[in-house]
């Protein structure tokens, strides 16, 4: 079977900045700046995942155990501090709502701006425009402004030039969350769609019931180690315990 994601031994770490109060500022630069008053955080500590083509992981996890930045490794919207991470074919990604769009832009000029940024070509999103805009149910706000639009219309417009793009990896975080009950079915719907097509999937959502019915894989993540990788309900069922 073919590889779609390869991740080796990849590690991420941030620096978390304390704020102290003014005489302990003071302290610290009087003692010649001994003592850091950052502190190092592990978000990743050497993972290593591999995704064949056609499978559906869900990254799980409680918060800060690494799976939205583990995403975002594979996204290639973060770089690791060591390891590797390669993809194979065209990966689309709804990480953040909105991330790619520009808020002084109308709709329809953001659906070919992010269409870009997605590896569309503009014959490709003229094409696939008038499906773009059916699906994202925008109707008239197509030429307003985004800043103007809620964080649902948001979701909907992005969602929908994400998956015209016809990824082979299909990149999703948490962003199912916003938006109304019927969206979020036919999203979930769309979502299958690609699965059953033999698209590659990988989802973070603290939604268990949603991520069994999408994925057949888990992956259990805890203080940006794998603890855990099989099939999903046995990992939903560990994460479950964890609650």
């Amino acid at each position: 079977m073919t590889i779609a994601v390869d991740v080796q031994s990849i590690s991420k770490q941030f620096v978390l900045r304390h704020t102290r109060s003014i005489k302990e500022a003071f302290v610290w630069i009087m003692k010649g700046r001994k003592g850091d008053l950052s502190q190092k955080f592990h978000a990743l500590d050497g993972v290593s995942l591999q995704v064949h083509q056609g499978e559906s992981v869900a990254l799980l996890g409680l918060n800060g155990s690494g799976k939205s930045t583990l995403l975002k490794h594979i996204s290639g919207v973060m770089l690791p501090d060591g390891g590797s991470v390669r993809t194979r074919g065209r990966v689309a990604g709804l990480i953040e709502v909105g991330a790619g769009f520009h808020p002084d832009l109308s709709g329809r000029d953001n659906v070919y701006l992010n269409g870009a940024i997605l590896g569309m070509t503009e014959q490709q999103i003229n094409e696939r425009f008038e499906s773009i805009l059916d699906f994202s149910e925008i109707g008239q706000f197509i030429d307003t402004e985004v800043k103007f639009y809620s964080s649902g219309m948001y979701l909907r417009l992005a969602f929908s030039v994400a998956i015209h793009t016809d990824p082979e990896i299909f990149l999703i975080d948490e962003i199912l969350a916003v938006g109304d009950e019927p969206f979020q079915k036919k999203c979930l719907d769309k979502i299958k769609e690609l699965g059953d097509a033999g698209k590659t999937l990988v989802v973070v959502s603290h939604d268990l019931d949603l991520v069994s019915k999408v994925c057949r894989r888990g992956v259990l993540l805890d203080h940006g180690r794998v603890v855990l990788d099989g099939a999903v309900e046995d990992v939903v069922a560990s994460m479950r315990g964890r609650h």
